[in-house]
Order: structure tokens, then C-alpha cells, then sequence
């Protein structure tokens, strides 16, 4: 079996309109001191309009009050924020992605998935969330990461990372042919990312 080159992480090119600042989590065990806040763009759509205007306003401002307690390192205060939310607007796709990146963090994985899949009921071409969980389930559950990763890659065919990524998991799985199409699509997106392309790919690649 291949050996992958090492993953990126929760990179920006997986991110989708979300309204929330993405906690990236570089690796397995990375704790909450080791994530980093990426701006995404608002999604206006975040919130059902079947939500009273009343309810919507209050959930703007605990989602904003909850990114600011993730800046700040407070992640309980921050998970009460996201299930204050989820009180009131139980479907809310940003706050079952923030639960779930805070339990990843600390390792609670089942959880994590959980909160990832229920984001996904809601929205499932949140691409975060396809991401995320993929990211998760790399080693654990690698033919499930590699269908979140192809739908997310479905949903942003020029997200270089997504690609790389994608092509990293299906060369460890002995796809080559899928590997090799995904790499090629990484590749033409991102050019720089042709020294992280295995080696026994990178010559077809690049032709």
C-alpha cells in the first residue's frame, strides 16, 4: 500500500459559506491550543426562514459569541453558545459544526461524527463539514472519508487541497486511477502542489 504524503489539515480551499470562522485541526491529536481560526463568508442562508426574525437576531449574536469565545480559548463557554442556538433553531448547520470541530479537539471522534452528520442533514454540500469529518475518519474509516472527500471535491472540482487530498486516500487504497485523476485536477488547480504529489504519480501528472 502507498505511503501518503502528510495531510494539510482543514485547509481554506474545503471551506463553503458558512457564516463561521473554520477551527482548523492539523492533526488527530490536536488539542483546541493547537487550532487556528480561518475567515469563511457569510452564508445568508444559515438560518430557516421559517426562523422568527426575533429567534434569527438572537442567533447571530451567540454565533458571534461563540467564535469569539473559540478566539479566546473558551471552549465550553463556546459549545454552550452553539447549543443555546441549537435550542432554538434546532437545524442550524453552524452550530452542529462548531460542536463538532470542539469535539474533535478534544478526541471525543463518535461525537464529533455525529455533529458533522447532523450539519450535513441540514446542508449537505456544507463542504466544511465533508471536509472536517473527513479529516477524521482518514485513518479510521477511510472508504467513508474518501466519499465525503469525492462529494466535496464534486461540489469545488477547482479546490486544490480537497483534490490533493482526495488522491492521497485513494492511492493509499490502491485506486491509482482515481488517485491519479485527482492529483491531475490538484495539480492543474494549484501547480505549487506538484512536489506533494507522490512520486510514482508525478510524472503522469505533469505531462
Amino acid at each position: 500500500m502507498k505511503k501518503s504524503t502528510f495531510w494539510a489539515g482543514i485547509a481554506t480551499a474545503a471551506t463553503v459559506a458558512t457564516g463561521l470562522t473554520v477551527w482548523a485541526v492539523h492533526s488527530p491529536s490536536a488539542g483546541p491550543s493547537e487550532s487556528k481560526s480561518v475567515s469563511v463568508a457569510r452564508d445568508t442562508k444559515s438560518v430557516p426562514n421559517s426562523v422568527p426574525k426575533s429567534v434569527t437576531k438572537s442567533v447571530d449574536v451567540l454565533l458571534q459569541s461563540a467564535l469569539k469565545r473559540q478566539t479566546h480559548q473558551d471552549f465550553v463557554g463556546a459549545a454552550e453558545d452553539y447549543r443555546r442556538i441549537l435550542e432554538a433553531d434546532p437545524k442550524n448547520k453552524q452550530a452542529w459544526y462548531g460542536i463538532g470541530v470542539i469535539d474533535q479537539a478534544y478526541g471525543r471522534t463518535a461525537e464529533a461524527r455525529k455533529d458533522y452528520d447532523k450539519a450535513l442533514e441540514t446542508d449537505p454540500r456544507f463542504t466544511s463539514a465533508l471536509f472536517s469529518e473527513a479529516f477524521m475518519l482518514r485513518s479510521s474509516d477511510p472508504d467513508r472519508a474518501i466519499e465525503l472527500l469525492g462529494r466535496a471535491a464534486a461540489i469545488q472540482p477547482k479546490a486544490a487541497t480537497v483534490q490533493l487530498q482526495l488522491g492521497q486516500l485513494l492511492a493509499d487504497r490502491n485506486r491509482d486511477g482515481e488517485a491519479e485523476q485527482a492529483f491531475r485536477r490538484a495539480v492543474a488547480a494549484d501547480g505549487r502542489l506538484l512536489s506533494r504529489v507522490p512520486e510514482e504519480f508525478r510524472d503522469a501528472v505533469s505531462r
